[in-house]
């Protein structure tokens, strides 16, 4: 089979490679519609962000190596008899992280709090190639109304709804959300969902901007067009907002805010207010505690997405409560379009992107070598 296989940062080739066995409670699945993620193009080129050390030494002792590609929709086409939830042709997306099952936390059944276990795409192959293995418990069945390219996006989504119910959002709170890429347009949804009061979101991008009021932001603000924590501040009669969801930070090599953004969202939070920090930095980052403390602040981080988050979103997409096609903008045609795909990504500003660029993989007629 074809797959796309890195032999160092920046050196991406497609090579020919065996198609893995099926092997105890896996199931082997074709690919339908993939997309990098914005940490995965990040680290393609090199850039420290999450899993870097992983990935670098990865590439020093493996390469060449499959990596990335846990975004994704695929049809399942041989399961392992061990498996009892999947059946050929069902269509399934995955969550990335997976338990250990051998961990203190996995033996005491809070499996999904544990930070032991393999990544898809970082740890085990991901899809960017004509076929993968899965294990069965990372998987959910995709609903027959959902397309393969919103079903390409639930992994995200599961993310975006794990960092709104770690806000713990109560009924009428005002709400900041800065950055609306992907993860922020979901953020904005789901905490909308969730009881949020006023919605504001902040993008330096004006077609970001229009897609974050059509999804349902009360005020949607050009961070180059004002100054967004003299707004956040006027709007909420100085106090500022009760929730920030920060969405924007990390390498400017790649369009993202630096660290400007964190520093944004502590300044227009109100005293005894949170942050999420949905970005990853990719480098230790200089916070003034005794500010966070004297304001009583909570600056806390999302929890793990588990698969029940994951079959979440699978009926908030079904039933229309989130909207994710908005977003697509970049259908690549074939596996060739994969490199071009980790070029849109990276570049998003560039492009016009808002999602990742997906790639759409031709269905294969033929039987499974």
């Amino acid at each position: 089979m074809k797959a796309w296989r890195f032999y160092g940062f920046g050196d991406l080739r497609m090579d020919e490679v065996p198609v893995p066995q099926v092997t105890p409670r896996h199931v082997l699945v074709e690919p339908l519609c993939v997309q990098p993620s914005v940490t995965e193009a990040q680290l393609a080129q090199g850039i420290p962000t999450l899993a870097y050390d992983r990935i670098k030494r990865r590439l020093e002792t493996e390469a060449p190596v499959q990596l990335f590609g846990h975004e994704f929709c695929a049809r399942i086409v041989e399961v392992h008899p061990s498996v009892t939830r999947f059946q050929v042709g069902d269509r399934v997306a995955a969550r990335a992280k997976l338990p250990c099952g051998q961990c203190g936390q996995c033996l005491s059944e809070m499996s999904h709090r544990c930070r032991k276990g393999p990544v898809i795409g970082f740890d085990l192959p991901g899809c960017f190639s004509e076929y993968a293995i899965l294990p069965e418990n990372s998987l959910v069945k995709v609903d027959d109304c959902i397309s393969d390219s919103e079903a390409a996006c639930l992994q995200s989504l599961s993310d975006s709804v794990a960092s709104v119910e770690t806000a713990d959002i109560q009924i009428g709170d005002s709400v900041a959300i800065i950055g609306q890429g992907s993860m922020g347009l979901e953020c904005l949804q789901i905490a909308r969902l969730s009881g949020a009061g006023r919605l504001i979101t902040v993008d330096v991008r004006d077609e970001s901007c229009q897609v974050s009021r059509e999804l349902g932001a009360d005020i949607a603000l050009n961070a180059k067009n004002c100054n967004v924590v003299e707004v956040v501040r006027e709007l909420t009669e100085g106090i500022g907002v009760d929730v920030v969801f920060e969405c924007a930070g990390g390498s400017p090599r790649q369009g993202l805010a630096g660290t400007q953004t964190q520093r944004q969202a502590l300044e227009m939070v109100r005293s005894g207010g949170k942050v999420i920090g949905v970005s990853w930095f990719g480098a230790p980052l200089e916070v003034d505690i005794d500010f966070l403390r004297e304001r009583s602040l909570r600056y806390l981080f999302p929890d793990i997405s588990t698969q029940a988050h994951l079959a979440h979103t699978v009926r908030l997409v079904a039933s229309g409560r989130v909207e994710l096609k908005s977003t697509i903008r970049h259908q690549l045609p074939g596996i060739e379009s994969v490199p071009q795909a980790f070029e849109i990504t990276a570049n998003k500003s560039k492009y016009q992107a808002i999602n990742p660029a997906q790639v759409i993989f031709a269905t294969k007629q033929q039987n499974v070598p």
